[in-house]
């Protein structure tokens, strides 16, 4: 048995994966602790994984303004010093980080310590932390086709992002009805990733009248962040059938949630869209244009050249709601995008991950000895 530290707080898109591979090691007899960020969202998200350790880890996210920058460095100091300990005390065999700046501290502790270090980047622009750490880790895991500056190809492996088990294609009519909605009329869900989305959110109000008319129901997940309490509304199309629109803060039935959808407009995150492909949910993809780097439109300009869907710009949103009934009533386009995602689903990443981490743990084998020369 390994034991292995998993760094990946900070929001939805670290720790789904942190908790997959936590998941997997865990199935094989290795011990695990999760660490995770003192923000709002991972305390929500852990709630389903009491089995689970998880610490949580001092710091907070870079920014150049000026008071937001020596908070960072005052608290990432402090998420050091905390690692460091941590390291001495647990004396890991691995230590995996999923990006962000929970992962900076641990990495850097587990590099003084000789601890093997692998990371994991989902998103096609690789984000700040796995650029700077990539150089001293022993592994790093990235999408097919990227690579990273300053890091030897040799420590170099390419794959997708492991996802949770639970998350699995379902049944629709089981999924709606685990949600509360009608199987006979079409679900249109909008989902903003971990933190929500302001602007779909207002999109969906602003567009829900004109969606029941023809009977299209919405399921919304406006985010934690966004102050928004649960609601539950019903409307009426134009043959006058009840048409449900529910709107919930938090939502940790993502199965069901994606198998009820027959068509989901979303932000472009990695996690999103490796629990799109999972589910084989066609999306509508509308990319954060104020992400770091701007990774949302690489990411989201990938999946529809794959052809999971189509891609449709902030600014443009204007022409979304055409955009959603075209695609939701056009069974031929959802068809066909639902066997692209099925395609773009045949490699399973979390396995090809966990044979590598337990190479990399496992100590080389013992070298012959040489033979003792026979007495003359």
């Amino acid at each position: 048995m390994s034991r292995f530290l998993i760094s990946c707080g900070g929001t939805g898109g670290h720790l789904s994966p942190g908790i997959s591979l936590a998941e997997g090691l865990v199935a094989r007899g290795h011990d695990v602790t999760l660490l995770i960020s003192l923000k709002k969202v991972d305390a929500r998200l852990i709630e389903k994984y009491p089995h689970f350790e998880f610490l949580r880890v001092p710091g907070t996210g870079f920014s150049w303004s000026p008071i937001q920058l020596v908070r960072c460095l005052v608290t990432q100091l402090r998420g050091f010093f905390f690692c460091l300990r941590l390291v001495r005390e647990r004396r890991p065999d691995g230590i995996v980080g999923f990006g962000g700046f929970t992962s900076t501290g641990i990495a850097l502790a587990g590099k003084f310590y000789g601890v093997p270090v692998a990371l994991h980047e989902s998103n096609r622009v690789p984000g700040l932390a796995i650029r700077l750490l990539g150089r001293v880790a022993t592994r790093v895991y990235l999408p097919a086709g990227i690579r990273l500056a300053g890091v030897h190809p040799g420590a170099t492996r390419h794959g997708g992002m492991p996802v949770r088990r639970e998350i699995k294609r379902l049944p629709q009519a089981r999924a709606r009805a685990a949600l509360g909605l009608d199987p006979n009329h079409k679900v249109l869900v909008v989902f903003g990733g971990s933190q929500g989305a302001g602007p779909l959110n207002d999109w969906v109000r602003a567009k829900l009248s004109l969606l029941a008319a023809e009977g299209v129901q919405v399921y919304c997940v406006t985010g934690l962040d966004k102050g928004v309490a649960a609601e539950s509304r019903e409307l009426k199309s134009k043959t006058g059938a009840p048409i449900r629109a529910i709107f919930t803060p938090f939502c940790d039935q993502v199965a069901e949630l994606l198998s009820a959808a027959d068509l989901v407009v979303s932000r472009a995150g990695a996690g999103t869209i490796a629990e799109l492909i999972r589910c084989v949910t066609p999306a509508i993809l509308v990319p954060y244009p104020f992400a770091a780097d701007d990774h949302q439109r690489a990411n989201a300009a990938f999946f529809e050249r794959q052809g999971g869907g189509i891609v449709v710009e902030q600014t443009f949103l204007a022409a979304l709601h055409a955009e959603v009934l075209e695609t939701l009533f056009n069974d031929w386009l959802l068809r066909k995008f639902r066997g692209n995602l099925e395609r773009m689903d045949r490699e399973n990443s979390l396995e090809i991950m966990l044979q590598d981490l337990e190479e990399i743990v496992s100590p080389p084998p013992a070298a012959p000895s040489a033979p003792v020369p026979s007495a003359a």
